[in-house]
């Protein structure tokens, strides 16, 4: 690879190191939580949500959701990024270090 071509972020490696560790990041993350079987219910922290109950995370498989807006995603980085307010990219690559990860393909 030449010195001016990107390298590509290993997304996949980082969600399923991520999916290993998602009732601790999903505690971290949404503190106001609760687990309701295989899914995290709590308050949408990127709206002004009183109660919780739209806003869940499936800890087994990473999707998540908030019924009451639409917004939703498919694993914890996109969860991450969401909550962050920033770019897959970055939420990214802050996870894989925080969990020891080779954020690069």
């Amino acid at each position: 690879m030449s010195p001016t071509t990107p390298r590509r972020i290993a997304f996949s490696r980082i969600a399923a190191a991520a999916l290993a560790h998602a009732d601790t990041l999903v505690a971290r993350w949404l503190p106001d939580g609760r687990r309701e079987g295989a899914e995290w219910v709590a308050r949408n922290p990127t709206r002004a949500d009183h109660r919780p109950g739209s806003f869940k995370v499936n800890r087994h498989s990473g999707r998540w959701g908030d019924f009451s807006t639409g917004d939703r995603g498919g694993d914890l980085v996109a969860l991450a990024a969401y909550i962050r307010g920033e770019p897959m990219k970055t939420t990214a690559l802050a996870l894989a270090e925080m969990l020891g990860v080779d954020p690069y393909e």
